[in-house]
């Protein structure tokens, strides 16, 4: 499929998306948002999902001066925006099978940090950070932000992000547990690739349930996380991968995960 705001390439078992437009600091118009969903939406057997932005930003944001973009302004044209492409974007990260990493090169603001955090993995590179910025134009945060930023990091520090429009550096957003990792500049690409390679030789099947399992178990009581975990439990002991781990495990070798 042609993509005309990002590019998407597999390389072995990693499906890699590029949010590609650099001169705008990849800001995110609803056709980039949903270019990012149709892209999650046809794995071809990818085996996790990789997403990092051209350039020197991850993304800056939506883009409300982009071509096509102008319904956005005001309150009921955000609205349809959010409906019709952003929100649908965010169902489509959190309903990925297969694990998701985003290598975080530069500025996550807006609703671009929204889809840094939907990723299992965050990997950022010390020049980066992540921004709320809604409140220095009189908006609310949108994306999600304001259901994951609170369960992630507290509600004193989402309130922090959300309310003061302060960046939140790497190395901060790492030791808040925002973040998985804050890396050199110059090593983030090859981390965040090695990283996700890793995952897409593990047991896929099982990894997909148990990133359901997280999301799940955020809105659940204690009682239904444990029906879900049993069921979950259920799916993966029926995997190929899980006969294959028993058999590796009972062999004393290393198993060969096939993601199925």
């Amino acid at each position: 499929m042609e993509y005309k705001t990002i590019l998407a390439e597999r390389i072995g078992d990693v499906l890699k998306i590029t949010l590609n437009r650099p001169d705008r600091l990849n800001a995110c118009p609803p056709s980039m948002a949903l270019e990012i969903a149709g892209a999650v939406a046809s794995l071809d057997g990818a085996r996790a999902v990789l997403i990092t932005g051209a350039g020197r930003a991850f993304c800056s944001g939506a883009d409300l001066a982009a071509e096509g973009s102008s319904s956005i302004a005001g309150g009921q044209g955000a609205h349809d925006a959010l409906a019709q492409a952003y929100n649908p974007m965010m169902l489509a990260l959190a309903r990925l099978d297969v694990p998701l990493i985003c290598a975080v090169n530069g500025a996550a603001a807006g609703i671009g940090c929204s889809i840094a955090l939907a990723a299992d993995f965050v990997l950022a590179a010390r020049g980066a950070y992540f921004l709320q910025a809604f409140v220095n134009i009189g908006l609310v945060p949108d994306g999600g932000a304001s259901w994951t930023l609170p369960r992630m990091i507290g509600k004193a520090r989402a309130t922090r992000m959300m309310m003061l429009g302060e960046k939140i550096g790497a190395e901060m957003a790492e030791d808040w547990g925002l973040i998985y990792k804050a890396v050199d500049d110059d090593e983030l690409q090859d981390a965040a690739l090695a990283l996700a390679s890793r995952l897409a030789a593990g047991p896929t099947v099982a990894l997909g349930i148990m990133r359901q399992n997280l999301n799940a178990a955020l809105m659940a009581d204690y009682a239904s996380a444990l029906q879900t975990e049993a069921e979950g439990q259920k799916r993966a002991g029926d995997s190929a991968d899980a006969h294959e781990g028993t058999a590796a495990f009972l062999e004393k070798r290393k198993p060969l995960f096939a993601g199925k």
